[in-house]
């Protein structure tokens, strides 16, 4: 029997996993979360042999919250279902030991192969995106010009991004403007398009 917990922060997406899970004879939903501060805590209690976690509720900070998890509990396999088809955020999950990727509008069977293809120790991930994300142009940018970038695009202004980056005003903009450069951007806000639509972000 795969024990498994699920992490959504949509009640009715929960409650059509549920549903969904209670069908499988050898899947069997241990708890159920609508809230990522709980995750950790309560798999440090149940040790499933899987989470499946809303990537909307981990994303946000680059899914420290996967790395925490695993740290934790080593021997409980990842899956990130998520809403999005980006590719950047199926390279963030690959790096945060995420073993398992899937969008919320797969198929059911698709998602119950993947808790179950993690259960026995192999990865799981959306084959299109997987394709896609692969087919895609490298990203010429260094990690410190994707801070940079990933800030602005959250709508800081230089001196905040320079502030949280522990630089100096005139480095933000040195990093602005070889984002631009690099990106063949006509400026900061088409570089930030670009950049997103390459999953570059």
């Amino acid at each position: 029997m795969i024990r498994t917990l699920i992490a959504e922060s949509i009640a009715l997406m929960r409650a059509g996993l549920l549903v969904l899970l209670a069908g499988e004879p050898d899947i069997k939903v241990v708890g159920e979360l609508d809230r990522p501060e709980l995750v950790v805590p309560t798999a440090c209690r149940l040790q499933p042999d899987v989470v499946v976690v809303d990537g909307a509720m981990v994303a946000h900070d680059g899914f420290a919250a996967i790395r925490e998890l695993h740290a934790a509990v080593p021997a409980c396999a990842l899956i990130i279902m998520s809403a999005t088809h980006s590719p950047c955020e199926l390279r963030e999950a690959i790096a945060a030991r995420a073993d398992g990727f899937v969008v919320k509008d797969s198929d059911p069977g698709k998602i119950t192969d993947a808790i179950r293809r993690v259960a026995a120790g192999k990865k799981a991930l959306d084959m299109d995106l997987a394709f896609s994300t692969l087919t895609r142009l490298a990203s010429p940018l260094t990690p410190r010009e994707v801070d940079v970038l990933r800030l602005a695009a959250q709508g800081e202004p230089a001196a905040e991004i320079a502030g949280r980056l522990y630089l100096s005003v005139g480095t933000v903009h040195n990093y602005m403007s070889r984002v631009i450069g690099k990106t063949g951007a006509r400026n900061r806000v088409d570089a930030i398009r670009i950049a997103a639509d390459a999953g570059w972000l």
